[in-house]
C-alpha cells in the first residue's frame, strides 16, 4: 500500500472507528474465554485455560461484598465447587464470559507487568497436548471434595462417619463413587491423598459429632473414677477428636493442651491409659470398612 494511502486512512477512516472503552482486564478475560471456546470447536484440550479461569473466579469470589459480584455468586459457586466446567459447552462458556467479564476489574493487580521486545518468533508447528495432573488440578479437586462433603453430611456413609457408626463395604463403594467418579478420578484422589482410606479422609473433613464422641467415652468415664486432672485430659481428647475426626498419632498427647496439667504418664496409670487408648482406637477403626 502506498504511503499516501496510509495517510489517507489515518486521516479519514480511523476517526470513524471509536476506540474501545472496555477495561483491559475485561478484554483479556474475553480472550481467555474465546481461547476455550475455540478449543472446544477444534476438539482440543483447554486445561491450562480452564485452570486460569478457575484462578480468576476464585479470586473474584473473595469480593462477594461488592454488589455486582454478589449478583453472580451462584455462578461463581458453581464454577468453583461443582464439576460445572467439566460439563460446560460452548454456550455455557459464552455465558460465563458475558456475566463475569465486567467483574474482573475488581480483582486487584489483575494488570500484569508488560515488557516490549523486538524479537521475532518463528512458529515451526502447533501441537495440543493434554498435560498430566498439576497443582491446580489437585487444589481444585481438594476444594470440590471439601465443599461437597461438608454440604452433604446427610448422605448415609458420611452421616455414619460423623456419628461414629461403623462403615460397611456398601458405604465404602458409595464413597468411591462420590470421590472417584462424581468429584474427580481415582488418580486425582491418590495424587492428593495418597493411600489415605476414604473413610478416614471424610472423617477428617466432617469431624465427629460431640454427641458421638461423648457416647464413645461414656463407658470409660463411668467406670474410671477420674479426678479433675484426668477429666481435663479426657475433655481435651474429646475436643481434639470432634474437630479432627480421629486421633491416629498418640504422640500429640505429649503436647499442649493435653500436657498442660501433667504428662500422660503422670496423669494416668498404665491400665487406665490402655483403656483410654482402646476407646480412641475404636473411634479410628469405625472410619474403616469392616
Amino acid at each position: 500500500m502506498p504511503y499516501e494511502n496510509t495517510l489517507q486512512i489515518a486521516e479519514h477512516i480511523a476517526p470513524l472507528i471509536p476506540p474501545s472503552v472496555d477495561d483491559i482486564s475485561a478484554v483479556r478475560f474475553d480472550m481467555l474465554l474465546y481461547q476455550i471456546e475455540l478449543a472446544i470447536l477444534a476438539g482440543k484440550s483447554y486445561k491450562r485455560a480452564k485452570n486460569d479461569l478457575l484462578k480468576k473466579t476464585s479470586e473474584l469470589s473473595r469480593y462477594a461484598s461488592i454488589p455486582a459480584v454478589a449478583s453472580q455468586q451462584e455462578l461463581i459457586e458453581q464454577i468453583l465447587h461443582n464439576d460445572y466446567l467439566e460439563r460446560a459447552g460452548l454456550s455455557d462458556y459464552e455465558d460465563i464470559r458475558v456475566r463475569l467479564r465486567d467483574l474482573i476489574k475488581f480483582i486487584p493487580n489483575d494488570e500484569r507487568s508488560r515488557y516490549d521486545t523486538n524479537f521475532t518468533d518463528d512458529i515451526l508447528s502447533v501441537e495440543w497436548n493434554e498435560s498430566q495432573l498439576d497443582n491446580d488440578d489437585l487444589a481444585n479437586y481438594k476444594k470440590k471434595v471439601n465443599f461437597y462433603i461438608n454440604q452433604n453430611q446427610h448422605i448415609p456413609a458420611i452421616a455414619k462417619l460423623k456419628g461414629n457408626i461403623p462403615l460397611t463395604s456398601d458405604d465404602v463403594r458409595s464413597l468411591e463413587h462420590i470421590l472417584w467418579n462424581e468429584l474427580g478420578t481415582k488418580e486425582q484422589y491418590e495424587a492428593q491423598y495418597r493411600n489415605t482410606p476414604l473413610g478416614e479422609l471424610v472423617r477428617s473433613i466432617v469431624g465427629l459429632s460431640m454427641k458421638a464422641a461423648n457416647e464413645a467415652f461414656s463407658g470409660f468415664l463411668n467406670k474410671a473414677g477420674l479426678d479433675s486432672r484426668q477429666m481435663h485430659f479426657v475433655k481435651q481428647i474429646v475436643n481434639y477428636i470432634v474437630k479432627n475426626g480421629m486421633m491416629k498419632d498418640l504422640a500429640v498427647l505429649q503436647e499442649s493442651p493435653f500436657s498442660d496439667m501433667g504428662s500422660v504418664s503422670e496423669v494416668f496409670a498404665a491400665k487406665a491409659f490402655m483403656d483410654l487408648r482402646a476407646v480412641i482406637e475404636a473411634i479410628n477403626n469405625n472410619a474403616i470398612a469392616a
